[in-house]
């Protein structure tokens, strides 16, 4: 049981951990930081209601995120609890009953504040968009402890008619929220509907550009930033609208250049979109051609550029925020939905989403015999699990090695060598 005095400098000096541990202060008996695996640290307090005594189970109340409450604020709060214990009270016990009796929807509100302060931006919103267009609509005017599992089959069913890995994200959230609900005592231990739900199988998706179609993707980017593409309604076979363009000259889009480098870089680094799309220049370093990027989805990362890279970003170099800008200066642009719509359809690669440009880049690496440990560093893989999805591209070894045993083979095959008499078979006998 780790024991340290719980101040300001205990918050961002704890190690990490393997699994949920508190650390208890020095002083105020009971008080805490709870620390996840995943870095989140929770404010604390335990005591043992009624009476006490070492027969009593202890109570464990979350006071809030150490992010949000500052060591001085959580001790007083802890203090304030423990006081109305000895006063008779027992405030989680009246807590989890009052949480018992809210629903699914207040819960998951709650759980989102909560539990989710260390998610990434583009998780939270993830998130967000399950509980509003999936659970709460399907669950969320349910308490929790009346949640079956039959009821999160009967949503994983739903969901997965038209989108199973929707559904199967779906159903892991709402494994970890009952997780997060039986730490709060809001839930018995056990009780998780989610749990055991089989899930769809899933295909991989991932898509890698050939050479020959990555000669046409470079055309239509300098075409959309130069001269425009022309406009085509969605269906060719329906006539167009009375809104639609109609004079030819009126008929072509230009994308903008910083658009156009937004693409090239995806292109050339392998790195992920919103990892470009909010790059600063203060991140930038074109002299040792390195991009540090503080907080990227596996957490401070460096990409090393090529010249081909460094080219782009020399091109569009500013003053401004942000390398690729968008309307608003100040924040960085929002996305490349149009801009990539435009010019996949243009090149013929409708269907290849904006994401399997970091496969490509990883594809044409592993092809070139560059190794996979080399390929995981570049794209900044915290795993070397993650890079294995490259390995049967990865067939320069093995061509190598095929190419000896074949030539050992080969040589054999092709000696000459003469058979005298004398050393011939006697075949006479043979059957």
């Amino acid at each position: 049981m780790p024991v340290m005095r719980l101040g300001r400098r205990a918050v961002t000096s704890v190690p990490k951990v393997d699994k949920l541990t508190i650390f208890y202060d020095d002083e105020l008996s009971g008080f805490g930081l709870r620390v996840m695996p995943s870095g989140s640290k929770t404010w604390v307090v335990e005591y043992r209601p009624g009476a006490g005594g070492r027969g009593t189970a202890k109570r464990r109340m979350a006071i809030g995120s150490a992010e949000v409450i500052t060591p001085d604020q959580a001790r007083k709060a802890a203090r304030d609890v423990l006081a109305a214990v000895r006063l008779g009270q027992d405030p989680a016990g009246d807590k989890a009953e009052a949480r018992r009796a809210e629903t699914l929807d207040q819960l998951s509100r709650r759980y989102e504040k909560e539990a989710g302060h260390n998610r990434k931006s583009g998780t939270v919103t993830l998130y967000e968009g399950y509980w509003r267009l999936h659970i709460r609509p399907a669950i969320g005017s349910k308490r929790a402890i009346d949640v079956t599992k039959a009821d999160v089959a009967a949503l994983h069913r739903a969901i997965g008619d038209e989108h199973p890995v929707t559904a199967n994200r779906v159903i892991s959230l709402l494994a970890t929220f009952f997780g997060w609900l039986q730490e709060m005592k809001v839930v018995p231990e056990g009780h998780n509907p989610a749990a055991g739900i089989e899930k769809y199988r899933e295909q991989g998706k991932d898509r890698y550009l050939t050479i020959e179609e990555f000669t046409r993707l470079g055309a239509a980017i300098r075409e959309a930033e130069t001269v425009g593409i022309e406009w085509l309604p969605p269906d060719p076979a329906k006539p167009a609208s009375k809104h639609a363009r109609q004079r030819p000259e009126t008929r072509r889009t230009i994308i903008s250049r910083h658009a156009a480098a937004a693409l090239r870089l995806l292109i050339f680094t392998g790195a992920r979109l919103r990892e470009i799309l909010r790059l600063k220049w203060s991140e930038v370093d074109l002299q040792r051609g390195l991009l540090f990027l503080p907080d990227s989805k596996t957490g401070r990362k460096t990409i090393v550029l090529g010249a081909a890279a460094l080219a782009v970003l020399e091109g569009i170099r500013s003053n401004g925020v942000y390398v690729i800008e968008g309307d608003d200066p100040e924040k960085p642009k929002a996305d490349l939905k149009k801009p990539w719509a435009l010019i996949s359809r243009h090149a013929g690669l409708e269907g290849v989403r904006l994401h399997d440009l970091r496969h490509s880049f990883a594809s044409v690496g592993a092809g070139s015999g560059m190794g996979l440990p080399i390929i995981g560093k570049l794209l900044g893989h915290a795993n070397t699990t993650t890079t294995q999805r490259y390995a049967h591209l990865d067939a320069d070894p093995l061509r190598r090695a095929s190419d000896a045993i074949s030539a050992i083979i080969a040589n054999a095959l092709n000696k000459t060598g003469d058979i005298t008499d004398g050393d011939a078979p006697d075949c006479s006998d043979a059957a």
